[in-house]
C-alpha cells in the first residue's frame, strides 16, 4: 500500500448527476413528461447508475513479459496474424513495466458518453458539434457513444458535466479490478462479451451482433464486477494522460502521466479491434486533434 491509509467509507455514496434539460417523471410537474401506459399499472425499468464509485486501494498496473508474450500470441491467432511481426509485436511492449499504483476513491461513468448526452453540451454552446454531416451520419444516434471527437472535445464535455477525463491509471483500474484480470469481465476471452473487430483486411466482425457501433451498455455480459460497461470494445476511449512508450519504474500514488508529449493515451479497443487490444492493459495513442469513428470517451470525477 502506498501513501496514507484509505479514508473511512461514507455511509452512503451517491453517483454524480449530469446536467439535464428535464427529467422524465410520472407526474406532469414542471419540466416533466407524463408517463403513458395502456392501464393503471405502470412498469418501470430502472437504468444503471450514471457513474460507479471505485474505492481507494492499490493494484498492479502494466504487463509482465509473460503477459506481453501472451498478447503477441493472441495477435498471431487473428485472421491476418502474419502481420504480427516486428513493429506490431513491439507495440505491446508499451505495457512495461508492471508497477504498483495507489488510487484514491474516484467515480467513473458507467457507460461511454452518448450522442444524446454530448448534444446537451453542444446545445449549451460549450461543446463542438461532431462532424457527422461530413460522411458520418450513420453514427449519429442518441444511444450510440459519441465519436469523431478530439481529445479537447472530450475534455471540454467532461468539464461541463462536472468532471474530467479519467487518468490512464484510473481507467486501467476500472477495467482490470484490484486483482488485475485480463479483460473487464474476467481472464478468459469471450467474443460475445464485447463489440469487437479483428486484425484482418476486413477488420469488421458482426459475430458479436454488431458490425459497427452498438448502443452503450448493449453487451451486459462484458460488464465489470463493479458494474461498468464497454471497457472493452464498442469505442476506444480518450484518457487524460500524455503518452509515453513505457511506464516509469517504481510505485506511484494517483499518477497523472508525463507532464508533456505529442500524443494522448487511448484505451479499450473498438468495434474494429481484435482481442489483443481488448485487454485491460492494452494501450493506444494518437494525436489529440485526431477524430475517429472508432473513438469516444467517458468521464471521471473525484470522490
Amino acid at each position: 500500500m502506498i501513501g496514507a491509509a484509505a479514508p473511512p467509507r461514507p455511509s452512503r455514496a451517491r453517483a454524480p448527476r449530469l446536467p439535464a434539460e428535464g427529467e422524465a417523471v410520472l407526474s406532469t410537474g414542471a419540466g416533466g413528461r407524463r408517463a403513458r401506459a395502456p392501464s393503471s399499472v405502470v412498469a418501470l425499468r430502472a437504468p444503471g447508475p450514471p457513474a460507479v464509485l471505485v474505492r481507494a486501494g492499490s493494484f498492479t498496473m502494466g504487463s509482465s513479459e509473460v503477459e506481453i508474450t501472451h498478447a503477441v500470441t493472441l495477435c498471431k491467432l487473428e485472421p491476418a496474424g502474419e502481420l504480427c511481426v516486428d513493429e506490431l509485436e513491439a507495440s505491446f511492449a508499451n505495457e512495461l513495466v508492471p508497477h504498483e499504483v495507489y488510487l484514491s476513491d474516484f467515480w467513473i461513468d458507467r457507460t461511454e458518453v452518448t450522442v444524446a448526452s454530448y448534444r446537451r453540451c453542444v446545445s449549451a454552446g460549450l461543446c463542438n458539434e461532431p462532424p457527422y454531416a461530413s460522411g458520418g451520419r450513420r453514427f449519429d444516434r442518441p444511444d450510440y457513444p459519441v465519436v469523431l471527437v478530439s481529445w479537447s472535445d472530450a475534455q471540454r464535455y467532461c468539464a461541463w458535466a462536472g468532471g474530467r477525463l479519467p487518468t490512464e491509471a484510473e481507467w486501467e483500474r476500472a477495467a482490470r479490478g484490484a486483482a488485475g484480470r485480463r479483460y473487464p469481465w474476467g481472464n478468459v476471452y469471450n467474443p460475445f462479451h464485447a463489440n469487437h473487430g479483428r486484425l484482418s483486411f476486413d477488420e469488421l466482425d458482426d459475430g458479436d451482433g454488431f458490425l459497427e457501433l452498438a448502443p452503450v451498455g448493449s453487451l451486459i455480459a462484458g460488464r465489470t464486477p463493479d458494474g461498468i460497461d464497454d471497457l472493452a470494445g464498442n469505442v476506444e476511449e480518450w484518457v487524460a494522460d500524455y503518452y509515453a512508450p513505457e511506464y516509469p519504474s517504481g510505485s506511484a500514488a494517483n499518477p497523472r502521466g508525463p507532464d508533456m508529449g505529442e500524443e494522448r493515451v487511448v484505451r479499450g479497443g473498438s468495434f474494429a479491434h481484435g482481442r489483443p487490444w481488448l485487454r485491460g492493459a492494452a494501450r493506444g495513442h494518437d494525436a489529440p486533434a485526431s477524430r475517429r469513428t472508432t473513438r469516444g470517451f467517458r468521464c471521471a470525477r473525484d470522490a
